[in-house]
């Protein structure tokens, strides 16, 4: 693990960044003060699966349809009162 000055590590970010990404951990210190680690994060071997949180299986297909109603307000009519009841 090696310490840098926090100057040199603002100077050199790109590079320490990717020689942390190969493994390296690097101690960033303020006027010899350890202040931050600079660790590699571990590597992603599979995407992601969703949880299904909300419950949702199946979108229905006219999901993303205008709705007459919200487009007669932005009309600046009156909804249809019919689709109301």
């Amino acid at each position: 693990m090696g310490h840098i000055s926090l100057y040199d590590a603002k100077t050199h970010l790109s590079g320490l960044v990717e020689r942390a990404a190969a493994g390296e951990e690097f101690v960033i210190a303020k006027n010899g003060v350890p202040m931050a680690k600079l660790v590699p994060l571990p590597k992603v071997t599979a995407p992601r699966t969703p949880a299904r949180a909300l419950g949702v299986t199946r979108i229905a297909p006219d999901f993303d349809a205008p709705d007459p109603q919200i487009d007669a307000l932005f009309a600046c009519g009156e909804p249809d009162s019919a689709a109301n009841r």
